[in-house]
């Protein structure tokens, strides 16, 4: 593995990390008529990636690894046979390395430069310092992770992400495409198949941000590589702003309309960037038509900042924003025929789930992009939602009405029922692919036809059928502020509280900040859903006698403007509070064999929660942050910075008070975490801090592993290291004091 300015990579394919792919190892087709699938055949021992159909349907494209590197492949549906149609010469070290054209004629492929030699050597001894100069310019950096250190690096990274685009036919030769070599971070076709979309970086490179903020260039070119419009000449961006909702000057996000030919749209920023500054209008929406000679076209004027558009037709598109200070959002209707205006249709909190309308269902056109599904009268739109309430998610197919707003639900799923429609097989909406699960039953592909019938599609087994009679129940308690909090509780299998009293429980949690109690306050059960643990999941403790509540509800709130974190140490802790005297109340847990456990911010949680309370016998901490002044330019929901808020950024860091944690805590990380804000030093150091101040302490270092934990080797130490802490803290109940009655 490779770590070069925000990216992991294997050298050996040019491909992804292992710790950032998933490989697939099998690939069938199934009719959505019914049916036996029909498997592929692939050589012995295949694994491949990045799976993707043509534009037509008939095809499925996907990156097959290989010794030498990621060759490009392709499966024919009719005859459910595949093939190499390119070397293992294909470039995935920036995403997926290919995309089909939009005639499905072949795919557009970002490719090792032909008679590439070997890497650059960086073992020599640097010739002289690293030097950073700021020359007084602000510039606040985030901690960003992967970065590159020195020029031995920058060679690495010219070497591993230079590629030479080409076409590769279903039959034919290879081209090479677009222009000379580069390093090419994005490239697309446009819906017409006349241009290309490219996103080039340029030198010099920065250490300081990924390279997706490195100086660069977005040209619009023809098939030869000739410029035909320059959409932005990029500048090194190390100096937005830290706010959440700021962004970048100039043109940004330039892609192309997915319903005409070729029109490019970008959005600017029309305050500077930074949500700080006074506007009306936020951000600007831009398109221009081929042949990009003309004037850019206003589409629409924000209010917030740009969060998406869905492109429909001529004359309807629906454009998204948000506000992240009030978690605000809203949805309007704007005719791109008629540019300048919108009509707003969603306006809401996207924290409130049971309000949610849904996201408005899409389906892919000729080209392949993916448009607005309209029903057959084109006055309405179909969405999908999660159908959230306060029994549980039951997911919903319905209409939107364009012109009020309004929604109707068509379907939704039964009680006692997970269902989700994965897609439409008819223009009225009343045939679906759907996936459907329930406590019971693993989640299966089918066919539902509204107007009566089920076709099965899948027949997935249970994964682990030794879980089968862990029982799960979502139970709702209130904090002593009026805050409505829930946990969903699970038992072993086989547990009897009235025979086998309190069991060792473990409380597994994840904070997360609002600014509306009663959103915060949002109950839905999990009762429909089928639940098995994986990887190193903390549900896995069931199987070892322990009972587990489940991510209990941790919300900090800052109502009317208030920031949350400035109190968020007494949320915390009476939300935690709050949870321990419901589980005990209960009769399944007792006072002194609770524990406390989270990923993450979770693992934040838990420190601070044995800093300041008294409420856990112990501890499990993985891949956390523990110093809050190690992230200055804010973390998780925490826009401001420390010189702006050095109270809450110390009050909020556990390292400051760890001379207060008085009990046992695990410390788990991976040695190569790649998240923000949680680099293995603050585990390193929030262990020595514990150490030197007489705690009782054990720190894990997982070799390799990221952020989260993927070898099979790291998955079973870490159960294992969970099982043997709690079984020493808290599984035998505590002897009674000597005299005690």
């Amino acid at each position: 593995m490779l770590r070069l300015a925000g990216y992991r990579i294997n050298p050996r394919n040019n491909g992804p990390a292992n710790s950032r792919i998933s490989w697939v190892t099998g690939l069938s087709f199934q009719s959505v008529e019914g049916g036996a699938a029909r498997p592929v055949a692939l050589p012995e021992g295949s694994r491949f990636t990045g799976a993707t159909w043509s534009p037509d349907g008939q095809s499925v494209a996907f990156l097959m690894d290989r010794p030498e590197g990621m060759a490009l492949w392709v499966a024919d549906v009719a005859t459910a046979t595949a093939r190499e149609i390119f070397g293992a010469r294909v470039n995935a070290a920036t995403g997926a390395g290919m995309s089909w054209l939009p005639d499905s004629s072949g795919l557009l492929v970002r490719a090792v430069p032909e008679g590439r030699g070997a890497a650059p050597d960086v073992t020599a001894a640097p010739a002289g310092p690293t030097v950073a100069e700021s020359g007084g310019r602000a510039a606040a950096v985030r901690t960003y992770q992967d970065l590159l250190r020195g020029p031995g690096d920058e060679a690495l990274f010219a070497h591993y992400f230079t590629s030479q685009l080409m076409v590769v036919p279903l039959a034919g030769e290879a081209r090479e495409v677009g222009g000379g070599t580069g390093v090419v971070l994005n490239a697309s076709v446009s819906p017409d198949g006349r241009y290309l979309l490219q996103t080039r970086v340029k030198r010099p490179y920065s250490y300081v941000v990924p390279a997706g903020l490195f100086p660069g260039t977005v040209e619009v070119t023809d098939w030869e590589g000739r410029v035909v419009h320059s959409v932005a000449e990029l500048p090194l961006r190390d100096n937005i702003p830290p706010p959440f909702d700021a962004v970048e000057t100039g043109p940004r996000q330039a892609q192309w309309r997915a319903d005409t030919p070729s029109t490019l749209v970008w959005v600017e920023a029309q305050d500077g960037g930074d949500p700080r500054t006074a506007a009306t209008v936020r951000d600007r929406v831009l398109m221009l038509d081929a042949p990009f000679n003309g004037e850019p076209t206003t589409l629409i004027d924000l209010p917030e900042r740009y969060a998406g558009v869905t492109w429909g037709r001529t004359d309807v598109a629906v454009v998204n924003t948000q506000w992240f200070n009030t978690r605000h959002e809203t949805r309007s209707v704007v005719d791109p025929s008629n540019p300048g205006t919108g009509r707003v249709i969603v306006d809401r909190n996207y924290q409130d789930r049971y309000n949610d309308p849904g996201t408005i269902a899409t389906e892919a056109n000729a080209a392949g992009r993916q448009v607005i599904a309209f029903t057959p009268d084109g006055t309405r739109v179909f969405v999908e939602g999660d159908g959230a309430t306060r029994e549980g998610e039951y997911p919903f197919l319905g209409t939107l009405d364009l012109a009020t707003g309004q929604t109707e639900r068509l379907w939704q799923s039964a009680s006692g029922e997970y269902e989700s429609v994965i897609g439409l097989l008819d223009e009225d909406g009343r045939r679906l692919v759907t996936v459907r699960e329930s406590r019971t039953e693993p989640a299966n592909l089918r066919i539902r036809d509204l107007d009566g019938g089920v076709t099965p599609l899948t027949n997935f087994p249970d994964p682990a059928p030794q879980l089968a009679g862990v029982t799960q129940q979502l139970i709702t308690y209130t904090r002593d502020d009026g805050v409505q909090l829930s946990g969903t509780l699970y038992l072993p299998a086989g547990y009897d509280k009235d025979r086998d009293g309190p069991l060792p429980l473990l409380m597994w949690a994840y904070p997360a900040e609002f600014t509306d109690a009663a959103v915060a306050g949002q109950v839905v059960d999990t009762a429909n859903r089928f639940v098995r643990p994986g990887g190193s999941s903390h549900l896995f403790l069931l199987t070892q006698g322990y009972a587990i509540l489940d991510n209990p509800s941790m919300p900090i709130v800052g109502a009317g403007g208030a920031e949350p974190n400035d109190t968020y140490i007494e949320q915390l802790s009476a939300s935690a509070k709050a949870a321990v005297d419901a589980v005990v109340g209960m009769g399944v847990a007792e006072r002194g064999r609770i524990a406390v456990g989270g990923h993450s911010y979770g693992a934040f949680m838990t420190a601070n929660l044995l800093a300041h309370t008294d409420l856990f016998a112990t501890g499990i901490a993985r891949s956390g942050a523990y110093n809050r002044t190690l992230t200055p330019f804010g973390f998780q929901a925490e826009q401001r910075t420390y010189w702006q808020a050095p109270e809450t950024y110390n009050e909020m860091s556990p390292f400051a008070y760890a001379d207060k944690v008085n009990e046992p805590i695990l410390l788990i990380h991976g040695e190569a975490d790649d998240n923000q804000g949680t680099f293995p030093i603050q585990s390193e150091r929030f262990y020595a801090a514990l150490k030197g101040n007489g705690a009782t302490v054990r720190y894990v270092v997982l070799p390799l592993e990221a952020h989260g934990y993927r070898a099979r080797e790291s998955v079973g130490h870490t159960l294992w290291e969970m099982t043997r802490w709690l079984d020493q803290t808290i599984k035998t109940p505590a002897a009674p004091a000597a005299g005690s009655n």
